[in-house]
């Protein structure tokens, strides 16, 4: 029976990392079209004489000329760019063929293979709930409880949380409102919702970069690796088992993957998200393509257009948000439902003292040792409301 659960969860961790690295692919092969679009741009000139109509002779006296319509639309449709007398050059470029296969991608397997990691994700979770069960406090709850996370650390962990939470769900509406929610409230009501969601999203996003920045800055001196990981993850965390939990500091090696899956993350989509609520600002795909050709002698696109920055950012930005949704309902779970006593340290940040000496013994002897030099300290172990 043990053997038959775990070829399940291994199944279905397999699903989820083969849909995570699809939607890579996705993105990649994306990056494939750009070199020959580029090329097209640089180095088609069409002659000012031949360009006067495309279906008129350039030769008096013969109707079609010695043009090709058809070389003429190719050139049209690679990129060729024309002379505009406003101030937008951009609007020179009649067809952008990259914007069809950025709609492609965006609008079929991205979207296919997103809904498959999430759902993924929760079958996993599902899973691991029904064969483990619930982390439970081994020696039952104490009467006393230890100081886990201050005021400050709490702010900052729920307004980074809060902020999420929303940005996930506005983003979702953007990427399966349509098909989803349309359906069921109607046109006038979704337009209104997708309108709103628009308007957080982007005024969100900076809160959401806040306490990106307030976690890293109290938190990053407590998530180095150390030898002590190596332990934790050697016996699965004690997550499989249901009196024994492996020496820990303040955070263990799994809740140290957590914190760098969500800062990188955080970052990689702080800065996609920049590029699009400030569009044709900013060139971080050329630049990052140029640095990546000179450390390992590549060939990715490094002159890239304004729209052609604008598709891979909304792209990557899209991947990164189903991945780090699918990394947050993690920990949602292992926080909530998934271990008992887990949800009071973000929530009065004071937890059992039982659970503490379970799950981070090396850090409750760090604090007790604190309050027996100075015995006015505030993390002493208190009498349990």
């Amino acid at each position: 029976m043990n053997g038959k659960m775990n070829g399940n969860r291994m199944m279905t961790g397999a699903r989820a990392l083969w849909s995570a690295a699809a939607l890579l692919c996705l993105l990649l092969a994306f990056v494939a079209i750009l070199p020959g679009q580029a090329s097209a741009q640089s180095s088609v000139r069409l002659d000012p004489v031949q360009t006067q109509s495309p279906t008129g002779g350039a030769v008096p006296g013969d109707v079609l000329g010695v043009t090709s319509d058809a070389d003429y639309w190719r050139a049209v449709r690679g990129g060729v760019n024309g002379n505009v007398s406003i101030p937008d050059k951009k609007a020179g470029t009649l067809i952008q063929s990259e914007g069809e296969a950025w709609r492609s991608l965006r609008n079929g397997p991205l979207s296919l293979y997103a809904s498959w990691a999430m759902l993924a994700t929760i079958v996993l979770l599902a899973l691991f709930y029904a064969i483990r069960g619930r982390v439970r406090i081994g020696a039952g709850p104490s009467t006393q409880t230890i100081t886990r996370f201050k005021a400050m650390e709490r702010f900052g962990h729920w307004m980074l949380a809060i902020s999420f939470v929303v940005l996930g769900l506005t983003g979702l509406n953007v990427l399966y409102g349509r098909y989803v929610l349309k359906p069921l409230i109607g046109d006038g009501a979704f337009a209104f919702i997708t309108q709103m969601g628009k308007y957080l999203h982007n005024y969100l996003a900076f809160a959401f970069m806040a306490g990106l920045l307030m976690v890293f800055v109290m938190w990053v001196k407590h998530n180095l690796p150390d030898r002590t990981d190596v332990k934790w993850v050697l016996q699965g965390g004690g997550l499989f088992s249901s009196k024994y939990h492996p020496p820990a500091k303040k955070f263990n090696a799994g809740q140290k993957v957590i914190f760098w899956l969500v800062i990188v993350g955080g970052v990689s989509l702080s800065v996609s998200g920049w590029a699009l609520m400030f569009p044709f600002t900013t060139h971080f795909f050329a630049g990052t393509f140029g640095k990546i050709n000179m450390i390992f002698g590549t060939e990715l696109p490094a002159a890239l257009s304004v729209l052609q920055e604008q598709q891979l950012n909304s792209l990557w930005h899209s991947i990164m948000a189903i991945f780090m949704v699918c990394v947050i309902m993690a920990h949602i779970y292992i926080g909530s439902i998934g271990m008992e006593g887990a949800f009071d340290a973000m929530g009065t940040g004071e937890v059992d003292l039982n659970w503490a000496k379970e799950h981070h013994s090396i850090w409750v002897d760090e604090e007790q040792s604190k309050t027996q030099k100075a015995p006015s300290g505030g993390a002493s172990p208190q009498p349990a409301e």
